[in-house]
């Protein structure tokens, strides 16, 4: 059953989009990618978008989008029973042959399981037959982490997939049985099968002891990489005015990043950093300049895209970029943005000591060169991005933050700062994926005082994270396979019956990790050695 009203929606949502693909699903494969978010927060997600292309290249598959109602009309789907649906055709989730999850955060994972509930479809794939979709996850956190939702997967997808897909599109054709893909599956380098692991933990300390790979599963999965990103599909396919980013093309300038920050995940797994050609990128915006009116430019730091100059002079190209990072060449990049509204930079630090606890490779200097140019650039606000509760972290460091924001201000008066302060969530395949998070208690104190210490600083404005959002994030970031009962109850308020008992919460977010302790991802081969991890994080402690 389907809500009449959201089909009404769905009609405007559709009106609205250029390039969206219609396809007759008769004798095709058919593929529900589900980005289990809102529609404008998924349509802003270029590996999202760029997926639902490349599957729809393939002539016999047909792949439909479906996204997390908004809160009203969730509300109105729990209570009424109504199915989500897919926008280009109205067909409901258990009338396709794979479900095909896009994660980017981990605080959606409730959402996956409410949306296959909502679609009569069992969310624990043991509880899932030859009748029921395949189940699939792709996106970022099934690089890193898959664990909490192993229970719920059929396959997870380990690494960059645009690769991996045509391949696993291959095995989908030829399995005969549910069991013959699941054997081909764990056969192929970057595919993850939970079902063929076990795991065992130790009843006293609630550690895993032991890691079983069954019926001939590869011990560990190989994160997959794609070498050259010049020659990469992934690009958007559809413009909305609906999505985050109104109306723009996003373009991807880089993979990675090369300053290996240690609280950053993505610094680490998207390891090597490839930067895009220009030569491809210029085919990029002249394709895009036929379809949208602005362009985004994406990458970790474009200050290190070694053509972003030579991009941002392009004529009659409306761009957007996102962070900066502190430097001289930010200034010259500034000066190609006249009429811009706002720039990001990331100091993520108040002082100069806990920038090299986190190997956050800028000085103070930098931030306040780099600052005074945007200001008197002409853009109109800079944002500026911090973190608090990081390991080593004390309150002269909190009130570093306030003296440094002062100092920005005292540059110009011209244009607002705006910070954005987020709690230090520690993430795997990152040195500091042995630390525990601070107390909530105390990171609501050290976000007290700086709101206080710049709430009479003309011109400033401070936003901050909900606190308890962030220590969900780590327990779900850093969880194993048990985690699956908090999901539930997130989810829905209850949990299956016969799942094993999770320790107290804490046990994922404050207890500090040994060195040989075996990590819930230890399976994954991300390229980044453990050992090398811990050198770094005993490093910037100073153990």
């Amino acid at each position: 059953m389907i809500s009449q009203r959201m089909m009404e929606k769905a009609d405007q949502l559709l009106a609205r989009e250029r390039g969206t693909i219609y396809k007759d699903p008769g004798g095709k494969i058919s593929i529900a990618l589900v980005y289990p978010n809102t529609y404008s927060v998924g349509m802003s997600n270029l590996g999202f978008q760029g997926i639902y292309g490349l599957l729809n290249r393939h002539s016999d598959v047909v792949c439909e989008r479906v996204f997390l109602p908004d809160e009203m009309d969730l509300e109105e789907q729990e209570e009424k029973g109504y199915e989500p649906f897919a926008l280009e055709s109205r067909r409901t989730l258990a009338r396709f042959d794979i479900i095909a999850f896009s994660v980017s955060f981990e605080n959606d994972y409730p959402h996956i399981l409410k949306i296959l509930r909502l679609a009569h479809i069992p969310a624990r794939s043991a509880d899932r037959g030859e009748g029921h979709p395949l189940v699939i996850m792709g996106g970022v956190c099934a690089f890193y982490n898959p664990e909490p939702l192993a229970e719920f997967l059929d396959v997870c997808f380990i690494g960059e997939s645009e690769e991996m897909l045509p391949r696993f599109l291959d095995i989908c054709r030829s399995a005969r049985t549910r069991a013959d893909l699941f054997q081909q599956a764990a056969a192929m380098e970057g595919l993850y099968v939970p079902r063929l692991y076990e795991v065992a933990y130790d009843a006293g300390t609630g550690l895993i002891i032991r890691r079983t790979a069954t019926e001939g599963a590869s011990g560990v999965i190989r994160k997959q990489t794609v070498a050259d990103i010049s020659s990469s599909v992934i690009r958007p396919v559809i413009i909305t005015p609906e999505a985050e980013f109104s109306d723009m093309y996003l373009l991807e300038t880089m993979r990675g990043c090369v300053w290996s920050c240690r609280f950053c995940v993505a610094g680490h797994i998207y390891k090597p950093a490839r930067r895009k050609g220009f030569d491809a990128l210029k085919a990029e915006i002249a394709q895009a300049l036929q379809g949208a009116g602005k362009v985004g430019l994406i990458g970790p730091s474009l200050s290190d895209y070694p053509h972003v100059e030579e991009a941002l002079a392009i004529a009659g190209v409306d761009f957007s970029i996102t962070s900066l990072r502190a430097s001289p060449r930010t200034g010259r990049i500034v000066g190609l943005m006249q009429g811009h509204k706002s720039v990001s930079i990331a100091p993520e630090a108040g002082t100069e000591r806990l920038r090299r606890v986190i190997n956050k490779k800028i000085t103070e200097e930098d931030i306040l060169e780099t600052s005074k140019m945007i200001l008197t650039g002409g853009i109109e606000t800079l944002r500026l991005y911090f973190m608090v509760g990081l390991p080593t972290e004390t309150r002269d460091d909190i009130t570093g933050i306030v003296d440094l924001v002062k100092k920005i201000r005292e540059l110009s008066r011209r244009g607002f700062l705006t910070l954005s302060l987020s709690t230090f969530v520690p993430k795997p395949f990152t040195p500091f994926q042995w630390h525990p998070m601070e107390s909530i208690r105390e990171v609501k104190e050290r976000l007290k005082i700086i709101r206080k210490g710049l709430g009479q600083v003309k011109g400033v404005r401070v936003f901050h994270d909900v606190p308890k959002y962030a220590y969900l994030q780590g327990l779900l970031a850093r969880g194993d396979r048990r985690v699956s009962t908090v999901v539930e109850e997130l989810a829905y308020g209850s949990v299956t019956t016969g799942t094993p008992s999770i320790p107290d919460r804490d046990f994922y977010t404050f207890r500090p990790r040994g060195h040989d302790e075996i990590l819930p991802w230890d399976f994954i081969d991300a390229g980044v050695p453990k050992e090398r991890l811990w050198q770094e994080y005993a490093e910037a402690l100073g153990i």
